[in-house]
């Protein structure tokens, strides 16, 4: 199992990043080479169901996951059920103040392959990190943008 957590200062209300981090679909215009869609219907809720793609045209992964907690405008958990990626992840939203927030993403990521996965995964973290702060900072940069717009 491996734990990662990173945080982005985001300048707009927790509400307002809460909404765009929960629009599920529009993900894809900040996160790393991913497409994400919700594939159950109806409002965003405990059992909803998302499936990220993840890659260059058709080589990549798909990660498929459930919601298992849902306190908005607070906590999203999920659990990832694909064959690639397993375990838990959460979308946390702190306010720090009437026009800031901070974003928190953690990942407890079940890791294939055993020692091997482990062993490889050491190469590839430091990518992987890389990939993820890239995309909360746009993240950050574009709700923040769209908040002064508003």
């Amino acid at each position: 199992m491996r734990h990662l957590e990173l945080v982005v200062k985001v300048a707009a209300p927790a509400q307002f990043v809460w909404d765009a981090i929960t629009d599920w679909p529009r993900q894809g215009e900040w996160m790393l080479g991913t497409r994400v869609e919700q594939t159950s219907p109806g409002q965003n809720a405990v059992g909803t169901t998302i499936a990220a793609f993840t890659g260059i045209g058709p080589i990549g992964f798909l990660d498929t996951m459930t919601v298992t907690n849902w306190v908005p405008p607070q906590v999203c958990d999920v659990v990832h059920t694909g064959r690639v990626v397993r375990g838990t992840g959460r979308f946390e939203v702190r306010s720090t103040g009437e026009q800031s927030a901070d974003f928190i993403w953690v990942e407890d990521l079940e890791l294939p392959l055993g020692r091997l996965g482990e062993f490889g995964f050491a190469f590839v973290e430091p990518l992987f990190l890389a990939g993820i702060r890239s995309s909360l900072k746009k993240f950050a940069r574009q709700t923040a943008r769209e908040f002064a717009q508003k």
